[in-house]
Protein backbone atom coordinates (compact mmCIF):
# COMPACT_ATOMS: atom_id res chain seq x y z
CA UNK A 1 0.00 0.00 0.00
CA UNK A 2 1.04 3.53 -0.54
CA UNK A 3 2.60 5.31 2.40
CA UNK A 4 1.42 8.61 1.01
CA UNK A 5 -1.65 10.40 2.34
CA UNK A 6 -4.23 10.72 -0.42
CA UNK A 7 -6.93 13.37 -0.78
CA UNK A 8 -10.19 11.74 -1.73
CA UNK A 9 -11.68 12.20 -5.18
CA UNK A 10 -15.38 13.12 -5.46
CA UNK A 11 -16.29 9.44 -5.61
CA UNK A 12 -15.20 6.95 -2.99
CA UNK A 13 -12.14 4.86 -3.61
CA UNK A 14 -12.81 1.27 -4.49
CA UNK A 15 -12.70 -0.90 -1.42
CA UNK A 16 -9.95 -3.43 -1.34
CA UNK A 17 -10.28 -6.82 0.25
CA UNK A 18 -9.24 -7.13 3.93
CA UNK A 19 -5.49 -7.41 4.29
CA UNK A 20 -3.25 -8.52 7.11
CA UNK A 21 0.15 -6.89 7.25
CA UNK A 22 2.87 -7.10 9.83
CA UNK A 23 4.90 -4.06 10.74
CA UNK A 24 7.52 -3.48 13.37
CA UNK A 25 4.77 -2.17 15.62
CA UNK A 26 2.17 -4.90 15.41
CA UNK A 27 -0.42 -6.47 13.16
CA UNK A 28 -3.44 -4.74 11.63
CA UNK A 29 -6.29 -6.50 9.84
CA UNK A 30 -8.37 -3.89 8.09
CA UNK A 31 -10.40 -3.01 5.07
CA UNK A 32 -8.60 -0.33 3.17
CA UNK A 33 -8.48 2.37 2.28
CA UNK A 34 -10.13 3.83 5.40
CA UNK A 35 -11.82 7.22 5.33
CA UNK A 36 -11.24 9.74 8.12
CA UNK A 37 -11.81 13.46 8.55
CA UNK A 38 -9.19 16.21 8.66
CA UNK A 39 -8.55 15.56 12.37
CA UNK A 40 -8.95 12.45 14.53
CA UNK A 41 -8.06 11.52 18.11
CA UNK A 42 -5.33 8.96 18.72
CA UNK A 43 -7.86 6.60 20.34
CA UNK A 44 -10.25 6.84 17.40
CA UNK A 45 -7.45 6.21 14.91
CA UNK A 46 -6.18 3.19 16.86
CA UNK A 47 -9.58 1.52 16.77
CA UNK A 48 -10.25 2.54 13.16
CA UNK A 49 -7.07 0.83 11.94
CA UNK A 50 -7.33 -2.15 14.29
CA UNK A 51 -4.37 -1.68 16.64
CA UNK A 52 -4.14 -0.94 20.35
CA UNK A 53 -3.84 2.69 21.43
CA UNK A 54 -0.58 1.83 23.22
CA UNK A 55 0.97 0.49 19.98
CA UNK A 56 -0.17 3.58 18.09
CA UNK A 57 1.22 5.98 20.71
CA UNK A 58 4.57 4.13 20.53
CA UNK A 59 4.56 4.43 16.72
CA UNK A 60 3.83 8.16 17.02
CA UNK A 61 6.70 8.54 19.49
CA UNK A 62 9.03 6.88 16.97
CA UNK A 63 7.96 9.67 14.62
CA UNK A 64 8.72 12.20 17.40
CA UNK A 65 5.02 13.00 17.91
CA UNK A 66 3.96 13.03 21.57
CA UNK A 67 0.20 12.55 21.91
CA UNK A 68 -2.20 11.06 24.46
CA UNK A 69 -5.18 8.84 23.62
CA UNK A 70 -7.64 11.78 23.61
CA UNK A 71 -5.39 14.18 21.69
CA UNK A 72 -6.28 15.11 18.12
CA UNK A 73 -3.80 14.69 15.27
CA UNK A 74 -4.13 16.00 11.72
CA UNK A 75 -4.78 13.88 8.64
CA UNK A 76 -1.17 13.97 7.41
CA UNK A 77 0.18 12.66 10.73
CA UNK A 78 -2.56 10.02 10.92
CA UNK A 79 -1.90 8.83 7.36
CA UNK A 80 1.85 8.58 7.95
CA UNK A 81 1.57 6.56 11.16
CA UNK A 82 -1.22 4.36 9.72
CA UNK A 83 1.12 3.50 6.85
CA UNK A 84 3.55 2.12 9.45
CA UNK A 85 0.88 -0.53 10.13
CA UNK A 86 0.25 -1.18 6.44
CA UNK A 87 -3.00 0.79 6.41
CA UNK A 88 -3.92 3.41 3.83
CA UNK A 89 -6.08 6.37 4.83
CA UNK A 90 -8.03 8.75 2.61
CA UNK A 91 -9.41 12.11 3.67
CA UNK A 92 -13.12 12.70 3.27
CA UNK A 93 -14.04 15.63 1.04
CA UNK A 94 -15.38 18.80 2.72
CA UNK A 95 -18.63 18.29 0.77
CA UNK A 96 -19.13 14.80 2.23
CA UNK A 97 -18.32 16.07 5.72
CA UNK A 98 -20.79 18.95 5.35
CA UNK A 99 -23.58 16.66 4.14
CA UNK A 100 -23.01 14.28 7.06
CA UNK A 101 -23.10 17.18 9.52
CA UNK A 102 -26.37 18.47 8.07
CA UNK A 103 -27.96 15.00 8.36
CA UNK A 104 -26.77 14.74 11.98
CA UNK A 105 -28.34 18.16 12.60
CA UNK A 106 -31.67 17.04 11.07
CA UNK A 107 -31.69 14.02 13.41
CA UNK A 108 -30.99 16.29 16.40
CA UNK A 109 -33.60 18.91 15.50
CA UNK A 110 -36.33 16.40 14.66
CA UNK A 111 -35.92 14.96 18.18
CA UNK A 112 -36.80 18.39 19.60
CA UNK A 113 -39.53 19.43 17.17
CA UNK A 114 -43.28 18.77 17.05
CA UNK A 115 -44.14 15.14 16.38
CA UNK A 116 -41.23 13.83 18.47
CA UNK A 117 -42.17 10.90 20.71
CA UNK A 118 -40.16 8.76 23.17
CA UNK A 119 -37.90 6.17 21.50
CA UNK A 120 -35.98 3.14 22.81
CA UNK A 121 -32.43 3.74 24.09
CA UNK A 122 -29.48 2.48 22.03
CA UNK A 123 -26.83 0.80 24.20
CA UNK A 124 -23.24 -0.27 23.50
CA UNK A 125 -21.52 -2.76 25.81
CA UNK A 126 -17.82 -1.94 26.26
CA UNK A 127 -14.89 -3.09 28.36
CA UNK A 128 -11.93 -5.45 28.50
CA UNK A 129 -11.99 -8.34 26.05
CA UNK A 130 -11.94 -11.04 28.77
CA UNK A 131 -14.42 -9.46 31.15
CA UNK A 132 -17.51 -11.15 29.72
CA UNK A 133 -19.02 -8.70 27.20
CA UNK A 134 -20.19 -11.46 24.87
CA UNK A 135 -21.59 -13.60 27.68
CA UNK A 136 -23.44 -10.57 29.06
CA UNK A 137 -24.97 -9.85 25.64
CA UNK A 138 -26.04 -13.51 25.38
CA UNK A 139 -27.54 -13.43 28.88
CA UNK A 140 -29.49 -10.25 28.09
CA UNK A 141 -30.74 -11.76 24.86
CA UNK A 142 -31.88 -15.03 26.40
CA UNK A 143 -33.42 -13.42 29.48
CA UNK A 144 -35.88 -11.71 27.17
CA UNK A 145 -36.75 -14.49 24.75
CA UNK A 146 -39.97 -16.43 25.18
CA UNK A 147 -39.69 -20.17 25.84
CA UNK A 148 -39.32 -22.09 22.57
CA UNK A 149 -38.22 -19.00 20.66
CA UNK A 150 -34.53 -19.38 21.50
CA UNK A 151 -33.92 -21.12 18.17
CA UNK A 152 -34.75 -17.86 16.44
CA UNK A 153 -31.71 -16.07 17.84
CA UNK A 154 -29.17 -17.14 15.30
CA UNK A 155 -29.37 -13.97 13.25
CA UNK A 156 -26.31 -11.75 13.53
CA UNK A 157 -27.02 -8.30 12.17
CA UNK A 158 -24.79 -6.27 14.51
CA UNK A 159 -27.65 -5.01 16.67
CA UNK A 160 -30.75 -6.37 18.36
CA UNK A 161 -33.70 -5.34 20.52
CA UNK A 162 -34.99 -6.79 23.78
CA UNK A 163 -38.22 -6.00 25.58
CA UNK A 164 -38.31 -5.10 29.27
CA UNK A 165 -41.51 -4.17 31.11
CA UNK A 166 -43.23 -3.62 27.76
CA UNK A 167 -40.45 -1.27 26.58
CA UNK A 168 -37.67 -1.89 24.08
CA UNK A 169 -33.89 -1.48 24.41
CA UNK A 170 -31.58 -1.67 21.38
CA UNK A 171 -28.11 -3.16 21.86
CA UNK A 172 -25.27 -2.64 19.41
CA UNK A 173 -23.41 -5.93 19.13
CA UNK A 174 -20.37 -4.49 17.34
CA UNK A 175 -16.82 -3.69 18.39
CA UNK A 176 -16.61 -0.44 20.31
CA UNK A 177 -14.78 1.28 17.46
CA UNK A 178 -17.70 0.77 15.07
CA UNK A 179 -20.01 2.55 17.46
CA UNK A 180 -17.67 5.30 18.62
CA UNK A 181 -15.23 6.09 15.82
CA UNK A 182 -16.39 5.71 12.22
CA UNK A 183 -19.83 6.97 13.19
CA UNK A 184 -18.89 9.69 15.64
CA UNK A 185 -16.22 11.01 13.26
CA UNK A 186 -19.09 11.75 10.89
CA UNK A 187 -21.17 13.56 13.48
CA UNK A 188 -23.48 10.61 14.10
CA UNK A 189 -24.36 10.11 17.74
CA UNK A 190 -25.39 6.46 17.57
CA UNK A 191 -25.12 5.31 21.18
CA UNK A 192 -27.23 6.76 24.00
CA UNK A 193 -25.77 4.74 26.90
CA UNK A 194 -22.49 2.84 27.37
CA UNK A 195 -22.51 -0.21 29.65
CA UNK A 196 -18.96 -0.68 30.93
CA UNK A 197 -18.28 -4.31 31.85
CA UNK A 198 -15.61 -4.84 34.53
CA UNK A 199 -14.78 -8.28 35.93
CA UNK A 200 -15.21 -8.53 39.71
CA UNK A 201 -11.96 -10.48 40.06
CA UNK A 202 -9.74 -8.58 37.57
CA UNK A 203 -10.84 -5.01 38.17
CA UNK A 204 -9.93 -2.00 36.02
CA UNK A 205 -7.65 -2.80 33.06
CA UNK A 206 -6.13 -0.61 30.29
CA UNK A 207 -9.03 -1.48 27.95
CA UNK A 208 -11.43 -0.36 30.67
CA UNK A 209 -9.75 3.05 30.69
CA UNK A 210 -9.90 3.23 26.88
CA UNK A 211 -13.63 2.43 26.93
CA UNK A 212 -14.22 5.19 29.50
CA UNK A 213 -12.27 7.65 27.33
CA UNK A 214 -14.39 6.79 24.27
CA UNK A 215 -17.67 7.12 26.16
CA UNK A 216 -16.63 10.44 27.67
CA UNK A 217 -15.44 11.82 24.32
CA UNK A 218 -18.82 10.89 22.83
CA UNK A 219 -20.58 12.49 25.83
CA UNK A 220 -22.43 9.24 26.55
CA UNK A 221 -23.60 8.34 30.08
CA UNK A 222 -21.94 5.25 31.60
CA UNK A 223 -23.51 2.41 33.57
CA UNK A 224 -20.99 0.00 35.13
CA UNK A 225 -21.79 -3.72 35.17
CA UNK A 226 -19.46 -5.53 37.58
CA UNK A 227 -19.51 -9.04 36.10
CA UNK A 228 -18.46 -12.47 37.44
CA UNK A 229 -19.71 -11.76 40.98
CA UNK A 230 -20.29 -15.53 41.32
CA UNK A 231 -16.53 -16.19 41.44
CA UNK A 232 -14.95 -16.85 44.86
CA UNK A 233 -12.25 -14.27 44.06
CA UNK A 234 -14.83 -11.57 43.21
CA UNK A 235 -14.21 -8.27 44.99
CA UNK A 236 -16.80 -5.68 43.85
CA UNK A 237 -15.75 -3.19 46.55
CA UNK A 238 -12.18 -3.12 45.21
CA UNK A 239 -13.49 -2.61 41.65
CA UNK A 240 -15.59 0.37 42.77
CA UNK A 241 -12.54 1.88 44.45
CA UNK A 242 -10.49 1.42 41.25
CA UNK A 243 -13.27 3.00 39.18
CA UNK A 244 -13.34 6.02 41.49
CA UNK A 245 -9.56 6.36 41.02
CA UNK A 246 -10.01 6.77 37.23
CA UNK A 247 -12.80 9.30 37.68
CA UNK A 248 -15.77 6.94 37.30
CA UNK A 249 -17.40 7.70 40.65
CA UNK A 250 -20.12 5.20 41.68
CA UNK A 251 -23.39 6.62 43.02
CA UNK A 252 -22.77 5.07 46.43
CA UNK A 253 -19.54 7.13 46.62
CA UNK A 254 -21.50 10.30 45.88
CA UNK A 255 -20.87 10.19 42.12
CA UNK A 256 -23.27 9.96 39.20
CA UNK A 257 -22.36 6.53 37.76
CA UNK A 258 -24.83 3.70 38.48
CA UNK A 259 -23.15 0.37 39.28
CA UNK A 260 -24.96 -2.97 38.92
CA UNK A 261 -23.46 -6.28 40.08
CA UNK A 262 -24.14 -9.15 37.66
CA UNK A 263 -23.14 -12.67 36.73
CA UNK A 264 -23.64 -13.27 33.02
CA UNK A 265 -22.82 -16.96 33.55
CA UNK A 266 -25.40 -17.47 36.31
CA UNK A 267 -27.72 -14.82 34.81
CA UNK A 268 -27.83 -12.87 38.07
CA UNK A 269 -28.61 -9.15 38.15
CA UNK A 270 -29.54 -9.00 34.45
CA UNK A 271 -33.03 -7.63 35.10
CA UNK A 272 -31.53 -5.02 37.47
CA UNK A 273 -29.15 -3.91 34.71
CA UNK A 274 -31.97 -3.62 32.16
CA UNK A 275 -34.10 -1.61 34.61
CA UNK A 276 -31.14 0.73 35.24
CA UNK A 277 -30.76 1.24 31.47
CA UNK A 278 -34.43 2.26 31.24
CA UNK A 279 -34.03 4.60 34.22
CA UNK A 280 -31.01 6.36 32.66
CA UNK A 281 -32.87 6.54 29.33
CA UNK A 282 -35.83 8.24 31.05
CA UNK A 283 -33.52 10.82 32.62
CA UNK A 284 -32.21 11.74 29.15
CA UNK A 285 -35.69 11.96 27.56
CA UNK A 286 -34.71 10.26 24.29
CA UNK A 287 -37.07 11.24 21.47
CA UNK A 288 -37.47 11.02 17.69
CA UNK A 289 -40.11 11.82 15.08
CA UNK A 290 -41.39 8.64 13.37
CA UNK A 291 -43.59 10.58 10.93
CA UNK A 292 -40.97 11.83 8.48
CA UNK A 293 -38.66 10.33 5.83
CA UNK A 294 -36.15 8.06 7.53
CA UNK A 295 -32.53 8.84 8.33
CA UNK A 296 -30.39 6.09 9.79
CA UNK A 297 -26.79 4.94 10.21
CA UNK A 298 -25.16 1.86 8.69
CA UNK A 299 -24.00 -0.33 11.60
CA UNK A 300 -22.38 -2.99 9.44
CA UNK A 301 -22.50 -4.11 5.81
CA UNK A 302 -21.27 -7.03 3.73
CA UNK A 303 -21.68 -8.73 0.37
CA UNK A 304 -23.77 -11.91 0.47
CA UNK A 305 -23.19 -14.30 -2.46
CA UNK A 306 -26.90 -15.06 -2.79
CA UNK A 307 -28.50 -11.79 -1.70
CA UNK A 308 -25.97 -9.19 -2.86
CA UNK A 309 -25.13 -6.14 -0.70
CA UNK A 310 -26.63 -6.51 2.79
CA UNK A 311 -26.61 -3.66 5.33
CA UNK A 312 -27.73 -3.31 8.94
CA UNK A 313 -29.35 0.08 9.48
CA UNK A 314 -30.15 1.70 12.81
CA UNK A 315 -33.04 4.09 12.13
CA UNK A 316 -32.49 7.38 13.97
CA UNK A 317 -35.47 9.46 12.86
CA UNK A 318 -38.48 8.81 10.66
CA UNK A 319 -39.77 5.39 9.60
CA UNK A 320 -37.99 3.26 6.99
CA UNK A 321 -40.46 1.36 4.80
CA UNK A 322 -40.31 -1.45 2.30
CA UNK A 323 -39.75 -0.13 -1.27
CA UNK A 324 -38.31 3.20 -0.05
CA UNK A 325 -35.62 4.54 -2.38
CA UNK A 326 -32.56 5.31 -0.25
CA UNK A 327 -29.07 6.81 -0.51
CA UNK A 328 -26.38 5.31 1.76
CA UNK A 329 -22.98 6.99 1.60
CA UNK A 330 -21.76 6.59 -1.99
CA UNK A 331 -24.41 4.05 -2.99
CA UNK A 332 -28.20 3.92 -3.36
CA UNK A 333 -31.02 1.45 -3.99
CA UNK A 334 -34.60 0.45 -3.25
CA UNK A 335 -35.39 -1.42 -0.03
CA UNK A 336 -36.41 -4.80 -1.50
CA UNK A 337 -36.58 -6.63 1.82
CA UNK A 338 -36.17 -5.85 5.53
CA UNK A 339 -35.48 -8.26 8.38
CA UNK A 340 -35.45 -7.72 12.13
CA UNK A 341 -32.77 -9.12 14.47
CA UNK A 342 -34.61 -12.48 14.62
CA UNK A 343 -34.54 -12.82 10.83
CA UNK A 344 -38.27 -12.11 10.49
CA UNK A 345 -39.46 -10.08 7.50
CA UNK A 346 -40.77 -6.63 8.44
CA UNK A 347 -42.36 -3.87 6.36
CA UNK A 348 -41.32 -0.86 8.45
CA UNK A 349 -38.67 0.19 10.98
CA UNK A 350 -39.21 3.04 13.45
CA UNK A 351 -36.58 5.07 15.38
CA UNK A 352 -34.00 3.00 17.33
CA UNK A 353 -34.96 -0.17 15.47
CA UNK A 354 -32.13 -2.08 13.77
CA UNK A 355 -32.99 -3.83 10.49
CA UNK A 356 -31.09 -5.70 7.83
CA UNK A 357 -31.93 -4.39 4.36
CA UNK A 358 -31.47 -5.73 0.83
CA UNK A 359 -31.54 -3.73 -2.38
CA UNK A 360 -28.49 -1.45 -2.31
CA UNK A 361 -26.35 -1.31 -5.46
CA UNK A 362 -23.05 -1.57 -3.57
CA UNK A 363 -21.83 -2.27 -0.03
CA UNK A 364 -21.83 0.95 2.07
CA UNK A 365 -19.39 1.55 4.94
CA UNK A 366 -20.10 1.35 8.66
CA UNK A 367 -20.85 4.90 9.77
CA UNK A 368 -22.43 5.96 6.47
CA UNK A 369 -25.74 7.78 6.78
CA UNK A 370 -28.75 6.28 5.02
CA UNK A 371 -31.54 8.62 3.99
CA UNK A 372 -34.83 8.29 2.14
Amino acid sequence: MSTKAKKQAPTRPERSTPTTQRSGSGIATVKGPIEIGSVITVGELAEAIGVSAVELIKALMRRRVMASINQQIDFETAAAVAADFGVELVERTPEAVQQEKSLAEIVRLSAQGPGAVPRPPVVTIMGHVDHGKTKLLDAIRHTNVAEGEAGGITQHIGAYQVEVQGRKITFLDTPGHEAFTAMRARGAQVTDIAVLVVAADDGVMPQTREAVAHARAANVPIIVAINKIDLPTANPARVKQQLAEIGVIPEEYGGDVPVVEVSAKQRLGIEDLLEMILLVADLHELRANPNRPAIGVIIEAKIDQKRGPVATVLVQTGTLKLNDIVVAGATWGRVRAMFDDRGRKVRRAEPSMPVEILGLEEVPEAGDYLQV
